[in-house]
């Protein structure tokens, strides 16, 4: 079975940091890529990257698709859901401009390790798409603004992750959770949210699964390297009130007034 993996990424005016984005996705060895481009209308030149992008892949011959729209839209998670509905194949994963793969096997591991996995569960000998696993996490490295390293992500994927995982923090970065396609596309982003939709996204998508008894899989590999210099850093206090309402809504009130009490705490005593 192929297993074609999408990424999608969303650019607006992002000609400063998109290129290591995009590079990181031609170099991948492996053939069955979708990428699609959404682009919020850009003026400084990333259209012209993009375009660049599309030749250099179409000459170097490697089985990658990519798709491109330009149009405006109402912020990022409009733009993420346009993603969602123009999916194609088995996985997703939302790479931003600026973040990128650690390296050219990161598709070729991820792949082998779902492959590894349906061979272990023994089922249907991996024949059948709905048998693999919902979703697919793993490590993330942070880096700055020029991509260079910084440090590994303080928080770590636990190594059974459920939907109740995310009490304690968001354990795995969104761009290195991979949804399997059925589930995201039924799992649009909630725009009431403007920096923590991702949040609430990645939980639904993990409750979904859950009731579905569909197991996740942790790919225990770094598969992202993250850029500190993101909107939720930009606009962090905004970003945790909305989050606070996040977690209130999947947790419950009580709950999530002592685990932050509890977060609090934890900084205090650093």
């Amino acid at each position: 079975m192929s297993i074609r993996i999408t990424y999608v990424t969303i650019t607006y005016n992002a000609a400063s940091v998109l290129q290591r984005t995009l590079d990181s996705v031609l170099s991948q060895d492996y053939p069955d890529i979708v990428h699609l481009i959404i682009d919020g209308a850009s003026t400084d030149g990333t259209l012209e990257m993009v375009n660049n992008y599309v030749e250099r892949s179409n000459a170097a011959q490697n089985g990658h698709r990519i798709h491109v729209t330009s149009e405006p839209d109402k912020g990022i998670y409009d733009a993420m859901n346009k993603g969602l509905r123009s999916l194609d194949g088995d996985y997703v994963c939302f790479l931003n401009a600026g973040d990128f793969l650690p390296a050219p096997d990161t598709v070729s591991r991820i792949v082998g390790h779902i492959g590894d996995w349906l061979r272990c569960a023994d089922v249907h000998n991996g024949a059948c798409p709905r048998c693999a696993p919902a979703v697919l996490y793993g490590d993330t490295d942070i880096v700055d603004g020029e991509g260079r390293f910084l440090y590994h992500r303080r928080l770590s994927p636990p190594e059974h992750l459920t939907w109740k995982s995310f009490r304690q923090g968001m354990l795995v970065c969104h761009q290195a959770f991979y949804a399997r396609t059925d589930f995201a596309i039924a799992t649009p982003y909630d725009q009431q949210y403007r920096y923590s939709a991702d949040v609430d996204w990645c939980i639904r998508v993990m409750k979904a699964a859950a009731k579905e008894n569909v197991p996740m899989l942790n790919l225990h590999m770094v598969v992202v390297n993250y850029t500190e210099e993101g909107q939720t850093t930009l606009h962090h206090r905004e970003s945790l009130w909305e989050r606070y309402h996040v977690m209130e809504r999947h947790y419950g009130r009580v709950q999530t007034i002592l685990l932050h009490g509890w977060f609090i705490l934890r900084s205090l005593l650093k």
